[in-house]
């Protein structure tokens, strides 16, 4: 197999056609970036050959050297035998133009608050450049942090997670952006090591997978930290404690929003009575809920 693909694939569109007839033939699991064989194999092949990631034409029929069919191969190779998603291989993810640094100590960040934040959180927060304090609890890579930072240009931003492991993705990325002066990467089991502290917004894609779903994960989630995805039986273990402790870390009119992706039948199940607002993006509905201080339990 090796001989033959690096003597036989010549072209960047060879490679294309190879590795896209892998991956339907290995049946991957796609979601960490991508929603298909083809995307997959455009951004895999681009980012190994260090090509804009946004065009291909032009390299399209570019021999390539020995040593960069090799390099291919073995990502292809990674991909397909041990399913490991290119996000890792790459040790980058995106959301929309924003780029981060991921390795397996971190979930590839994939998020609905991208498009929230993309807009200024509007029309639940009046004035961006009100906002002074901002938290984005359970952050991972950093990544909805760095982007409050970028959307709420006058606020302190706390990133919170329980995980030091993460919390040392987060630092890279939030230098990576020249915002240390502005971000703070907090290890802290919620909000125990902020007491009394209080914000303007707090965003939070907390662990919500429930434990029926996290026996059927395909191979390419199980490369992610467990930590970060498994919320017991029903997925809100963790929800449960934030919305028991959310009110006193808020101001006045604060807002808070939570992420649970296809668990809002559970959330409204569990919490029958909770004057939840759910927000829809251009790409997903019902997928955030959002209330305010007053709207929760004292």
């Amino acid at each position: 197999m090796i001989n033959s693909a690096t003597d036989e694939l010549v072209t960047v569109r060879d490679w294309l056609r190879w590795a896209v007839s892998r991956f339907n033939e290995a049946g991957l699991c796609y979601g960490h970036g991508t929603e298909n064989a083809w995307d997959e194999a455009v951004w895999l092949v681009l980012a190994t050959l260090h090509l804009p990631r946004d065009t291909l034409e032009p390299w399209l029929d570019a021999h390539l050297t020995k040593s960069e069919r090799m390099a291919l191969l073995s990502n292809l190779q990674q991909r397909v035998v041990h399913r490991l998603p290119t996000a890792y291989l790459l040790q980058e993810a995106w959301l929309g133009e924003f780029r981060f640094y991921v390795d397996q100590r971190v979930i590839v960040p994939r998020s609905y608050f991208a498009e929230l934040l993309e807009h200024g959180f509007a029309p639940w927060i009046e004035d961006p450049e009100a906002v002074e304090s901002a938290l984005d609890l359970c952050t991972g890579s950093g990544c909805l942090a760095i982007l409050m930072a970028h959307a709420f240009p006058n606020a302190a931003v706390d990133a919170i997670d329980i995980s030091p492991d993460a919390l040392v993705v987060a630092s890279r990325n939030i230098a990576d952006y020249g915002l240390e002066y502005r971000v703070k990467a907090v290890e802290s089991d919620l909000f125990a090591a902020v007491p009394g502290k209080r914000y303007d917004l707090i965003v939070c894609n907390p662990p919500y997978v429930t434990a029926e779903a996290m026996a059927a994960l395909p191979p390419e989630y199980r490369h992610e930290p467990s930590l970060a995805l498994a919320a017991g039986a029903d997925g809100l273990d963790v929800v449960r404690r934030i919305l028991a402790e959310a009110r006193a870390q808020l101001k006045p009119g604060g807002v808070i929003a939570i992420e649970v992706g296809h668990n809002q039948d559970l959330v409204s199940a569990a919490f029958p009575e909770l004057p939840a607002v759910w927000l829809d993006t251009e790409h997903a509905e019902g997928k955030v809920f959002l209330l305010t201080r007053e709207d929760l339990p004292a």
